[in-house]
């Protein structure tokens, strides 16, 4: 079966309730035309694992603005002054990791492991409700890794089998979330026959991804635009 599919043909990957872990930097390597494709399904009560909730009216700002998202998992909220207004009134989740923490915890999902310590957020409101362990005379907190329903990422190439390449500061959180979701999809800026890649510079191996779609996205300036 080949992976390389139809956008609107993902639709039916997702879930009310899922947790999915989605790739991006404010919106470099974000898997716009994936979310895109969220906004048209019947689909609720998401909690998304990202860096922020988009950008400039894009991205996961338009999902949340849509009110598909429960809960929020990650680091840098303040850009988005909808997300800020709505947790302050109780009516969105957000549990707020250190931009490390969040991308180890990732890294230990996709590994195989429960969590892991760290002295990062020790004594303060982070930590609160955490499990902490004194390590050779420092402390630590534990957290818990964490894995998604589904993975959405953006790479710059894909061959025929899912081997994905990224473009330098795009690759971000992506290749640590393929690893951890149980269902792994791919947006890519373009498709390649096998072979074309030099195998030494992908970073995300086949075996991890499960669907492929082209972008519907170009860069234009500091801009991401649909192409024509």
């Amino acid at each position: 079966m080949s992976k390389i599919v139809e956008a609107c043909g993902i639709r039916q990957l997702f879930k009310s309730g899922d947790q999915i872990l989605a790739g991006g930097f404010g919106l470099s390597g974000t898997p716009l035309t994936i979310i895109d494709e969220l906004l048209e399904t019947d689909i609720w009560d998401l909690t998304i694992v990202s860096n922020n909730l988009g950008d400039n009216g894009q991205g996961l700002h338009k999902l949340f603005m849509q009110g598909k998202i429960k809960k929020a998992i990650g680091s840098f909220f303040s850009i988005n002054r909808e997300a800020v207004i709505a947790w302050t009134k109780g009516e969105l989740d957000i549990e707020l990791l250190p931009q490390g923490t969040l991308a180890e915890a990732i890294r230990c999902g996709g590994a195989g492991i429960g969590g892991f310590y760290t002295k990062t957020a020790v004594g303060t409101e982070l930590a609160q409700g955490k499990e902490e362990r004194i390590i050779d005379g420092e402390r630590y907190i534990f957290e818990k890794a964490i894995k998604g329903d589904v993975a959405i990422v953006r790479a710059a190439k894909a061959d025929r089998l899912g081997n994905l390449v990224y473009h330098t500061t795009a690759r971000n959180f992506n290749p640590m979330m393929a690893t951890a979701g149980k269902i792994v999809i791919a947006e890519v800026d373009e498709i390649v026959e096998v072979g074309a890649l030099d195998p030494e510079y992908i970073v995300t191996p086949h075996a991890y991804v499960d669907y492929v779609i082209q972008s519907k996205y170009v860069k234009s300036g500091r801009e991401y635009v649909e192409s024509r």
